[in-house]
């Protein structure tokens, strides 16, 4: 069973960066059809893929209005993925939540992003909050 912790969150004005971590227990880096996934939430918006990271082809994807400034990468031998979030704004403040899809064999790809569902394992999630 896949268990997900994250930590990193907190509070930064405009500009600043923060990274999250997740460290993994359960979750496979090696057998194919596996995703991890960063999704965030604000108050009253619903949940919005930020990121995510397959291992059929370990390439990263990101929505457009974090491309350039969010970073998703992943130490296999540290069971931990990260997300490095660079030139924060105010509208990125939300609920950052690490998720895990596993042995679904989804073809990888930013479409992903847009199904939240199908990532079935979440961790407790960690509070990013940018100041203007």
């Amino acid at each position: 069973q896949v268990r997900l912790v994250e930590s990193g969150g907190g509070s930064v004005q405009a500009g600043g960066s923060l990274r999250l971590s997740c460290r993994t227990y359960g979750y496979s880096y090696s057998t194919k059809g596996n995703c991890l996934g960063w999704f965030r939430q604000a108050p009253g918006k619903e949940r919005e893929g930020v990121g995510t990271i397959c291992t059929d082809d370990v390439i990263p994807y990101y929505i457009e209005s974090v491309k350039g400034r969010f970073t998703v990468s992943q130490d296999d031998a540290k069971n931990t993925v990260y997300l490095q979030m660079d030139n924060l704004k105010p509208e990125d403040t939300a609920m950052y939540y690490c998720t895990a899809l596993s042995n679904n064999h989804v073809r990888p790809g930013p479409w992903l992003l847009a199904h939240p569902s199908l990532y079935t394992t979440y961790g407790q999630g960690t509070q990013v909050t940018v100041s203007s």
